[in-house]
């Protein structure tokens, strides 16, 4: 028993480093102002029209890229249940293989794809249609939201219905049940782990992300996560730490939802 306490010791480190002692900080600045004295100022700073304003952009094109994700994951992951031997291997992989790469790279590779001189428009000219304008908008976001985290949606929900027991849906079918009905009354409800565990890993990182937004937005969307990021980098460590906090409400909800509809870790990724 002493060995493996042993052995826990570098862990308990990095999580006390790169997790409490930050968590903390953030605790301190946010309740506290320049003089050290406690303060609601920094949680309420939300509330400013500026910062109420991004928070709402990032809860809206959250919500729309994890709509998204949903949509395309749910039937990808039905493929990958009755894939059999190796075509499912070969699925997975590609699904996985964007992963390899920095996220930042895979980022900037869309913003030259997308670019008004990219590589998209040119293909379009080149076939005689009219390009398109995505770049520095709304839109342009959402796309490298959508394909940075729609792994993390796919996964949870295949990792949940490779388990449905095969003879539930075999005793439907005798039953006299059709293809809609197994979806909608077996597969569907025995797949929610997975489905909650999905949503809350696309939509948290959608909405406190600001990479995406700066490299696809061109500076011109303004997240949560990019006001965050100028307080810090401005210096004003109590105000980007007191909407670090409001961010966190939405962190512990998603928390929440994983442990009522998830209790036994079914839609987890591994």
């Amino acid at each position: 028993m002493n060995k493996r306490k042993l052995l826990a010791g570098p862990y308990l480190a990095i999580v006390l480093c790169g997790t409490i002692i930050p968590l903390l900080a953030i605790l301190y600045y946010g309740f506290t102002d320049r003089a050290g004295q406690f303060t609601l100022a920094n949680i309420t700073a939300v509330t400013e029209p500026e910062n109420a304003k991004a928070l709402g952009l990032s809860l809206l094109l959250a919500l729309i890229c994890t709509v998204i994700c949903l949509l395309l994951a749910y039937p990808i992951g039905l493929l990958l249940r009755r894939t059999k031997g190796e075509k499912k291997g070969l699925i997975i992989f590609v699904l996985i293989l964007p992963m390899w790469m920095n996220f930042l790279l895979r980022t900037m590779a869309w913003k030259a794809l997308l670019a008004n001189t990219g590589v998209i428009n040119a293909i379009l000219e080149a076939v005689g249609l009219p390009g398109i304008n995505i770049i520095n908008t709304p839109a342009a976001v959402v796309l490298g939201m959508v394909y940075d985290f729609l792994p993390f949606m796919i996964l949870p929900i295949y990792n949940v219905m490779i388990k449905i027991d095969n003879s539930l849906i075999e005793a439907a079918q005798d039953l006299g049940s059709n293809g809609f009905q197994v979806l909608t009354r077996i597969i569907l409800p025995l797949s929610v782990p997975g489905i909650i565990s999905g949503v809350t890993m696309v939509f948290v990182p959608a909405m406190t992300t600001f990479a995406i937004s700066n490299i696809l937005g061109g500076g011109k969307i303004y997240l949560i996560g990019n006001i965050i990021e100028q307080d810090f980098l401005m210096g004003l460590r109590q105000t980007g730490s007191g909407l670090s906090l409001v961010i966190m409400v939405f962190i512990l909800i998603s928390m929440a939802l994983i442990n009522k509809f998830d209790k036994n870790g079914e839609g987890s990724m591994l």
